[in-house]
């Protein structure tokens, strides 16, 4: 299904408050809200929307360091158990199996390097099939948005 202007307008609204009502919605979009409620039922089951979520405050929980890490792995048998594990590790908010140099790329949050220490001797360096683990650390956040841009159909 092809997204109209309305539905973008929609998805838009709950990617910036995903508690706002559907009545909200319905005045910001000119539609009644029952068609409004069906067309965000139909995003949902469609799969646009995957969930509604809040989104916290990493410096307010302690959580003052942001780490990436680059990993390779030994052989690509290893990849189904990497991932297992990966999955297991709360730190690990982010990760992606990557074409190139290397295999995957985690985004890590944590409280602190003592912190990432920690983690890395605790949990990181017994991930499965791990050859080289490269990490970077973001010194400051420029933009970190979980907003997509519905405006852009291809």
């Amino acid at each position: 299904m092809k997204l109209d202007k309305i539905d973008q307008q929609i998805l838009q609204l709950l990617q910036m408050d995903s508690s706002i009502s559907v009545s909200e919605i319905a005045e910001r979009v000119n539609l009644s809200q029952p068609p409004c409620w069906r067309r965000i039922k139909r995003l949902e089951d469609e799969g646009y929307i995957l969930q509604r979520t809040a989104i916290l405050n990493p410096a307010k929980l302690g959580l003052n360091l942001v780490i990436y890490a680059e990993v390779k792995l030994i052989a690509n048998g290893e990849l189904a158990n990497f991932e297992r594990e990966v999955k297991k590790i709360s730190e690990i908010t982010e990760c992606y199996v990557m074409l190139g140099n290397v295999d995957f790329l985690l985004r890590i949050v944590t409280t602190d390097i003592a912190g990432y220490e920690r983690l890395y001797r605790e949990q990181l360096s017994k991930l499965p099939g791990v050859q080289a683990f490269n990490t970077s650390v973001a010194m400051s956040e420029v933009k970190r948005s979980t907003q997509l841009p519905v405006n852009i159909q291809g």
